[in-house]
């Protein structure tokens, strides 16, 4: 069940808006659904930390033993302060530095690597290390074309066709591949695609090239229903074919494997509310802009992918409909939360939830026009509490100024 009206207006009234208010539980049953519904003896779901770096949300997972996909040295350490053992951190960054490959190197974490050049410079400089390598699976998917992670126009991976060379660097530096990773997309909108994808990196992990294999890792992406009309995934269905794949796999391979997968917005997608003020209305010739004291630094999905988030009007849910353009309070004309979107009629001093702000949202937030990000709230076990203090005015500022050498 998602937060009420009620939960979210005490949470305004206690700590102000704009405000993140998280749902743990929510949170925690997306994430053992995941286990619930891909029937494998040894699967490891790694949480994605990039879609939220809450420390809340982040410890509420570790004492529920998850493990975390991390893409920089300060998401490692992060991790590790908050008590995820090295075991339960995978390293999976583009474009690393040899100062960051050291970096976390020292920390016993498990790199993986998706460049032929960075896996050799790695092999020279570490050799005998254990390593994960990362192809792309040519399998193009995702809600928009910046976000697809696989195919020709991607970044991501090793292509497969080069399997052969990452074989061959392996045994000249004598690492010991344990694992491999692929990527397709966020938010994926095809189930053939996550099959697919599956079906072209198990080709490559054969024990003649990888004898030492302990997991495959098929990345995340799974979809979340962001509209109030759209259908929600069989990922009960989905798992049971996922599990039926890996098993016809290992069986190929010769032994059990550890199966993998990284995901983020399903996990926390939907336990989050940004919940905002109603500052001004405006009436340009019909058509109704109402002005918010939040923006897109707060909350950049649709500005930057035309993403959709539902919006409900907390304090007037029986208004009469009309059509508004739902806008913030940044100097972009572009800055807006939904445009001609029908809502119970809105007055100044409303406030609004903006729903399904959990993942890439507060994690892709910044202080443009120099407005603090908002305070986060945490509702677990049906108690509210406050876990990150927005900074005031004053406060942003004084931080600004000491930054400066």
């Amino acid at each position: 069940m998602a937060l009420s009206a009620d939960v979210l207006l005490k949470a305004a009234r206690e700590y102000g808006t704009p405000l993140f208010v998280y749902d743990a539980d929510l949170m925690l049953q997306r994430y053992r659904d995941l286990y619930d519904f891909i029937s494998w003896p040894k699967l490891r779901i790694f949480y994605a930390l990039k879609a939220n770096y809450n420390v809340a949300l982040l410890r509420t997972l570790q004492e529920a033993g998850a493990a975390l996909d991390t893409v920089s040295p300060g998401e490692v350490q992060l991790a590790q302060r908050l008590g995820y053992t090295a075991d339960r951190i995978l390293y999976t960054a583009n474009s690393m530095t040899d100062a960051e490959v050291r970096e976390v190197q020292r920390t016993g974490v498990l790199m993986n690597i998706g460049e032929l050049s960075r896996l050799e410079k790695f092999g020279r400089e570490f050799p005998g290390s254990r390593v994960c390598v990362r192809f792309n699976p040519d399998v193009v998917d995702g809600e928009t074309a910046k976000t697809a992670t696989a195919g020709p126009a991607t970044k991501f991976g090793i292509l497969m066709q080069d399997v052969e060379r990452v074989v061959a660097i392996a045994a000249r530096y004598d690492l010991t591949v344990v694992g491999l990773h692929e990527h397709t997309g966020s938010g994926l909108t095809m189930e053939a695609s996550v099959y697919q994808s599956m079906a072209n990196l198990m080709s490559l992990a054969t024990p003649e090239r990888f004898p030492h294999l302990e997991f495959l890792d098929f990345g995340g992406g799974f979809k979340v229903p962001y509209r109030p009309d759209e259908k929600r995934v069989d990922y009960r269905a989905m798992g049971a074919e996922i599990a039926r794949l890996f098993r016809e796999f290992c069986g190929r391979y010769g032994r059990e494997l550890e199966m993998r997968f990284e995901p983020g917005k399903c996990i926390v997608a939907e336990c989050g509310h940004l919940v905002v003020e109603v500052n001004t209305l405006k009436d340009n010739r019909g058509r109704l802009i109402v002005g918010c004291n939040s923006g897109f630094p707060q909350l950049i999905r649709p500005m930057l992918y035309n993403a959709y988030h539902h919006i409900v009007n907390l304090s007037h849910p029986q208004g009469a409909p009309r059509t508004y353009d739902i806008c913030g309070n940044i100097c972009e004309t572009g800055d807006r939360f939904a445009e001609q979107r029908v809502l119970p009629e809105i007055r100044e001093g409303d406030l609004l939830d903006i729903e399904n702000a959990g993942a890439y949202c507060y994690s892709m937030g910044g202080i443009y026009n120099l407005r603090p990000m908002p305070a986060e709230a945490l509702v677990r076990d049906g108690r509210l509490s406050l876990v990150r203090r927005a900074l005031s005015n004053a406060q942003m500022v004084e931080q600004l100024l000491s930054e400066c050498v």
